[in-house]
């Protein structure tokens, strides 16, 4: 059954870098061939976020061709001594002239119990498309900071895709994304990994929950939204959005 509150976006750009950890052992990274879950939980919370809600990334479409392009780059080497802040020479894997069409939607955080007065699903969902239209409250970065991204209001399927054609391609073990204090209510941050695969462009993503490859990484405490403190009313900002 199609959702309420289930949004889709095209976004685009001129690189992407959703970097394997695996490569950034020597200091040098390289994509992954396809956007990872958080990456795209990234971006959908760079278009609109609250604590309320938690987005989940139900399907992604893969409009261009996989291509990648290798460019040296100079980090900045933070050490001790007179070499202090210089600067080191890596070369970075990136994937060049991406677009995806994503769907998303989101449910109530039941780990955030003090913010239920927030939880109109209507005006979030609105306020939601209103900021796709816009290209997205806050800038979007497509897995790295210097890969800048764009994003517009689509319909998932629409328009010809590079791999319409593929019946399926498999990429191995990949990173899927954290599990976070505040959305799982544990006080641990935990790593996932799973099998994706796509099948004629399109990538059907395991939710976070369906994961059975979770690995525990450290203790971290879980952050507190205190609606009368330091949280905007939905009401109040889907006023100002729309008189904005």
């Amino acid at each position: 059954m199609q959702k309420a509150n289930r949004v889709a976006y095209q976004v685009w750009g001129e690189y992407a870098l959703f970097s394997d950890p695996l490569t950034r052992v020597g200091g040098e990274k390289s994509t992954y061939p396809i956007p990872t879950y958080q990456a795209l939980v990234g971006i959908t919370e760079s278009i609109y976020w609250k604590p309320t809600f938690i987005w989940y990334i139900d399907r992604v479409r893969v409009m261009n061709p996989i291509r990648m392009q290798t460019k040296g780059v100079k980090p900045i080497l933070y050490a001790h001594g007179p070499n202090s802040a210089a600067n080191t020479l890596s070369y970075y894997t990136y994937l060049y002239k991406v677009r995806y069409q994503v769907e998303a939607h989101f449910e109530w955080n039941p780990n955030m119990p003090d913010l239920a007065p927030d939880r109109n699903e209507d005006k979030h969902f609105q306020i939601a498309q209103r900021m796709i239209k816009r290209g997205g409250r806050r800038d979007i970065f497509l897995g790295t900071r210097e890969c800048q991204g764009y994003v517009e209001p689509c319909t998932f399927g629409e328009r010809r895709g590079a791999y319409d054609q593929t019946p399926e391609l498999g990429f191995g073990m990949m990173y899927h994304g954290f599990n976070y204090p505040s959305d799982t209510g544990r006080e641990k941050l935990e790593l996932r990994l799973w099998r994706p695969a796509m099948a004629y462009g399109i990538i059907n993503f395991m939710l976070p929950y369906q994961c059975t490859e979770v690995r525990e990484l450290c203790d971290w405490e879980k952050e507190s939204f205190m609606l009368r403190r330091n949280c905007q009313p939905v009401e109040d900002l889907c006023r100002d959005v729309i008189q904005a």
